[in-house]
C-alpha cells in the first residue's frame, strides 16, 4: 500500500466524527464550514470504503466498522498530538484548562491536600474541579470528554476505550463513641448487631458489602439511616449507640479530629476496596492529563496505597 496516496488529515476528521457524533459540533471544534466538513467525510468513506457514521434521530451513529478502526485511530492520533506537542517545545504545564475529576467527598479528602500544592505550584492555570460519581462510573462524561478522570473503588465492567490504574487498597473497620453502653466487652459480631448503623449510599441502596457478607451468614443489622456522603456519617455517631463501618484512612481521620470516637476492627471478613482512576483512550496520550494522572499516583502511593 502507497502512503503517499492518503490523506492522513482524513483521520483527525474520523476522530473528531467519532467523538461528537454531531457533525455542527464536529464542523465547529475543527474550525470547519459544513460543505467543508461533508466533503472531506465523503473522501473519507472512499478512501475506506465504508460509510462510517450514518444520520440518526440525534446526529451521526458509527457503523460497526467505525466502532472497529475506532481505537486505532484514536491512539495514532493522540500519539501525533504528543509528537507535536513534544517538537514545538510548548509547555503543557502552562496550559489554562479545567480538568474535570469525578469521584467522591472520601477520595477528595484523601487525596487533595496531597494533589492541590502540586498542582497551584507547578501547573498554576490548571483549575481542577470535581464532581460526585453518585456510585456509578461515569461512562458517558467520560466517552465525550467532559469527564477526565473518575476516580473511586467500585468501578466495574470498563469498555475496552477505557484505561486503569490502581490507586489506594484500604479495609473496613468500625468507628464508634467511646460512650457506646453496647461495647462494654468490646466489638464481636453480637455485639456489632445489638448497635444501630450509619452507612453510606451512593445510590439509595441499603443492601452494600457488609450486608451482603452477613446475610451469608443469615444475619442482618439495623440500619438508622443511609446518607450520600462518606465523611458525614463519622459526626453523627458522636455521643450515641450507632456504629459506622467504614475505611480505615476515614476511621483515622475522624478519630484525630474527635476524642469522642474509638476504632475498632470489624468482627467481618470483608475484601478490601481497590480505589482506581479511570480515564478514556481519548485522553491518555495528552501531556497535561498525563502528567496530572502521574501526580495522583503518586500522592496516592505517599498514603502508603
Amino acid at each position: 500500500m502507497n502512503i503517499n496516496k492518503k490523506d492522513l488529515n482524513l483521520l483527525l476528521v474520523f476522530h473528531v466524527l467519532y467523538q461528537e457524533r454531531n457533525a455542527s459540533l464536529a464542523a465547529t471544534r475543527m474550525a470547519l464550514s459544513q460543505p467543508a466538513l461533508s466533503h472531506k467525510l465523503n473522501k473519507l468513506r472512499q478512501q475506506l470504503g465504508d460509510p462510517l457514521f450514518v444520520r440518526a434521530p440525534r446526529g451521526l451513529s458509527p457503523t460497526p466498522r467505525a466502532h472497529e478502526l475506532a481505537p486505532q485511530v484514536q491512539r495514532l492520533v493522540g500519539e501525533l498530538e504528543a509528537f507535536y506537542e513534544h517538537c514545538d517545545g510548548s509547555d503543557f504545564l502552562a496550559r489554562a484548562e479545567r480538568i474535570h475529576l469525578y469521584s467522591t467527598d472520601y477520595v477528595e479528602q484523601t487525596l487533595l491536600p496531597g494533589l492541590l500544592p502540586i498542582l497551584r505550584s507547578q501547573a498554576p492555570n490548571l483549575v481542577l474541579i470535581t464532581h460526585n460519581t453518585r456510585g456509578q462510573l461515569p461512562r458517558e462524561a467520560l466517552e465525550k470528554g467532559t469527564c477526565d478522570v473518575a476516580i473511586a473503588g467500585f468501578y466495574t465492567d470498563l469498555p475496552d476505550t477505557f484505561h486503569q490504574q490502581r490507586l489506594l487498597s484500604e479495609d473496613f473497620v468500625v468507628l464508634a463513641s467511646k460512650g457506646n453502653t453496647r461495647l462494654g466487652k468490646g466489638l464481636d459480631l453480637d455485639a456489632f448487631l445489638a448497635c444501630e448503623h450509619l452507612l453510606t449510599t451512593l445510590t439509595g441502596d441499603l443492601d452494600g458489602v457488609v450486608d451482603k457478607a452477613l446475610q451469608a451468614k443469615g444475619l442482618n443489622r439495623r440500619i438508622a439511616a443511609g446518607l450520600s456522603s462518606f465523611i458525614a456519617p463519622s459526626r453523627l455517631i458522636r455521643g450515641t449507640d450507632m456504629l459506622l463501618t467504614c475505611l480505615r484512612s476515614l476511621a483515622v481521620e475522624a478519630v484525630e479530629h474527635d476524642a469522642d470516637l474509638r476504632l475498632h476492627p470489624l468482627p467481618l471478613t470483608l475484601p478490601r476496596v481497590e480505589v482506581m482512576q479511570i480515564w478514556h483512550a481519548r485522553t491518555d496520550a495528552d501531556p497535561l492529563r498525563r502528567w496530572l494522572r502521574q501526580q495522583v499516583h503518586a500522592v496516592a502511593q505517599g498514603l502508603g496505597g
